[in-house]
């Protein structure tokens, strides 16, 4: 007989892992996919899923996920994370991979209840309408609870093994994962930087800007933000996060000369006054007396006084 498989969306969450083993208990072959963009940590999913030994790849979804940003037709969570239409995003293209390789079904660890604005009953439906998946999407975790599946009225799937769980406990998770000997237990929490009120105030200025980008997404993660005319300037808190910003490569980059100091990044529109204005506020975190020069990446040179840390807050974004 032919093997029955199945590719799985996969945070690196312990409810994902839970949902690997119980199909793998029924000799289902299992494969995983984090999708990566600007606010997930794939990493997360590379881990968990050698923990449980599946075979994992990571998708690309920064250009699904930043379209989603202008106008999720399901609107925000509590900050701006569109999470339904980004979960009907992610099953509709697990199912174009599915079906483009052979897999049987599709599937996730969501859990009823889990979520109060995505995981109810109402929102897991909508998301199963939205993504057009519903005749390949499993979800083991609460598969009793909700409507059969065609893989399990087909035999496919044995419907008596999968599970009943409901709400925002974890006890019986817990239990599962030490039953199934999990070396590591990942610890509860949404792992995307859209639900966080402070980077997300960061990406509303992207979007006010019309700025909003994958690359620039990424950038903002850095420094504290100031906001200049039609463009965003970022100044280095540590020199960790400088290395980080100069690592990460996006914008025109500012080096102070001759007195140590913070790295600047221009988003935005390049003007010689952004950029001295960047200077300035650059030089205001420093021990420089008066007039300071900056380097570009482009090698252009930048003068300006140095800015008093008064004049500094009316730049400064804050939260």
């Amino acid at each position: 007989m032919k093997q029955v498989r199945a590719l799985g969306a996969f945070s690196g969450g312990l409810d994902g892992m839970l949902a690997c083993k119980v199909l793998m208990e029924q000799g289902i072959l299992v494969e995983t996919v984090t999708f990566d963009s600007p606010f997930f940590d794939v990493e997360a999913g590379r881990k968990a899923a050698a923990v449980i030994d599946v075979p994992w790849r990571a998708i690309d979804f920064t250009d699904d996920i930043i379209s989603l940003l202008f106008n999720p037709p399901s609107g925000f969570g509590k900050n701006m994370n569109p999470c339904i239409d980004c979960h009907a995003t992610m099953f509709r293209r697990l199912k174009e991979y599915a079906e483009a390789e052979g897999y049987d079904f599709i599937f996730s660890g969501e859990v009823v209840g889990q979520r109060p604005m995505s995981q109810n009953r109402g929102s897991l439906n909508r998301v199963k309408n939205l993504s057009h998946a519903g005749d390949i999407l499993l979800r083991p975790l609460s598969a009793k609870i909700l409507e059969p599946t065609p893989m399990e009225e087909s035999g496919l799937v044995d419907r008596e093994r999968l599970l009943d769980l409901n709400g925002r406990g974890r006890s019986r998770q817990l239990e599962m994962a030490k039953n199934f000997g999990f070396s590591f237990v990942p610890s509860p929490g949404g792992g995307c930087l859209l639900t966080d009120p402070g980077y997300t105030n960061r990406l509303r200025n992207l979007k006010n800007f019309n700025l909003l980008s994958g690359e620039n997404a990424k950038m903002i993660k850095f420094g504290r933000m100031f906001l200049l005319d039609e463009a965003i300037g970022l100044v280095g808190r540590s020199s960790e996060e400088n290395d980080k910003m100069l690592e990460a490569g996006f914008g025109i980059q500012l080096d102070i000369q001759k007195v140590p100091g913070p790295l600047g990044v221009l988003l935005g529109k390049k003007t010689t006054e952004n950029l001295t204005l960047l200077t300035a506020i650059m030089a205001s975190y420093t021990k420089a007396e008066e007039m300071v020069t900056s380097v570009s990446n482009q090698n252009e040179i930048f003068t300006a006084e140095k800015m008093d840390s008064l004049e500094r807050r009316e730049y400064l974004v804050t939260l």
